[in-house]
């Protein structure tokens, strides 16, 4: 009796093996067209200024100018 419940626990066994090894999923993606866009060489001036001062904060400020006039300043403060 006991031999026979260990060859059904085996057939059983072996039995899940072979079906979770049957369930294999393959999933394949294309991956889309790159576009590259070539953008014509500008003429821009950059300014970088930092500044520190005597309570422990310093400041940077970048300003950017292109050469259609366009000009963007951002400045960024750090205090100790």
């Amino acid at each position: 009796m006991r031999k026979s419940l260990l060859a059904a626990a085996a057939v059983l066994t072996l039995a899940g093996v072979s079906g979770a090894s049957a369930q294999t999923t393959v999933i394949e993606r294309d991956a889309p067209d790159r576009v590259v866009v070539d953008r014509p060489a500008t003429t821009s001036s950059t300014t970088v200024e930092r500044r520190e001062r005597t309570d422990g904060c310093s400041s940077k400020t970048v300003t950017k100018e292109n050469d259609m006039g366009d000009r963007k300043t951002v400045t960024k403060e750090a205090c100790d």
